[in-house]
């Protein structure tokens, strides 16, 4: 059922805004020059009903990744993907702001590679490869 109510919320409820500072912070890293992979993590703020940075978390988190992604050809991609991770053990009421608050945060970074999982333990190199192959 929660999954349900968190599809619907993530299409069409804007539960909170995307924090200017934050905003700026996706514009750079978008543009940034490095080759390494390197990530943003953010999570909703209750109080101020905005996404921010930084933030590390076991339960609900959104995560900005460039990845250098080697293609079976040899060539080299640095793929901007959005992951959101709610896993299982999360409370029902912070997975639908969570999910309420995704399409802010993917629309104001202009993301199109837009993967979740609900276990943690999912958020690997090879999970993340999976979810690219769609892209090639």
């Amino acid at each position: 059922m929660y999954g349900y109510i968190e599809q619907y919320l993530s299409s069409s409820l804007v539960v909170c805004e995307v924090d200017e500072s934050l905003k700026a912070k996706l514009s750079k890293f978008r543009f940034r020059k490095e080759t390494n992979n390197a990530a943003i993590l953010s999570k909703y703020q209750k109080p101020t009903m905005n996404v921010i940075v930084p933030f590390i978390s076991p339960f609900c988190t959104f995560i900005v990744y460039s990845y250098k992604y080697v293609h079976a050809d040899g060539r080299v991609s640095y793929p901007l993907c959005f992951i959101f991770s709610s896993p299982m053990g999360c409370k029902p009421e912070q997975q639908m702001m969570y999910a309420g608050s995704k399409n802010q945060l993917v629309q104001a970074a202009e993301l199109t590679k837009v993967f979740e999982t609900r276990n943690a333990d999912d958020l690997t190199e090879e999970w993340l490869k999976n979810q690219l192959a769609f892209f090639r």
